[in-house]
């Protein structure tokens, strides 16, 4: 994976060629539109990461803000990381069948989306996806899922 030593989302957008920036902004915009209250956006692991802020949320397992989405541009091409869709097996399915009602195949790892161009990615299921986790519901997930 390439890694980002940028400080902030705006270096880290500026260091991208223009075309390459155009689809993380596209992508970014979208993730920004559809994110609920209370999650924040900043450079995560050398890449954009929207997650819960520790002052909110201070007991995660790495001692890092708990991510909920991250994004990033890699060597060829780009990678949506989706923690609810990770998290919560329904999440996926209604992923993979929005994919399907386009015609669109995903490239997708657990969590991970890889694509060439935003246009690859069910756009509007992926919105909706991000949308409808609050901080509260997404701190359940999470530790439900660490007492397994």
């Amino acid at each position: 994976m390439v890694q980002s030593k940028a400080a902030s989302v705006a270096d880290y957008l500026a260091e991208l060629p223009a075309e390459r920036r155009a689809a993380m902004s596209k992508v970014r915009d979208l993730v920004n539109a559809h994110m609920p209250a209370g999650y924040n956006e900043t450079m995560a692991f050398g890449m954009i990461g929207w997650g819960i802020p520790l002052s909110r949320y201070p007991n995660t397992y790495n001692k890092q803000p708990l991510g909920y989405v991250a994004l990033a541009a890699q060597k060829n091409g780009y990678s949506l990381y989706l923690m609810g869709v990770y998290s919560v097996g329904e999440q996926e399915k209604k992923l993979r069948a929005a994919a399907s009602a386009q015609g669109k195949k995903l490239d997708m790892g657990k969590s991970c989306l890889r694509f060439k161009k935003p246009d690859d990615l069910p756009l509007d299921a992926i919105g909706e996806l991000i949308a409808s986790m609050s901080v509260d519901d997404y701190i359940a997930v999470y530790e439900a899922n660490r007492k397994r």
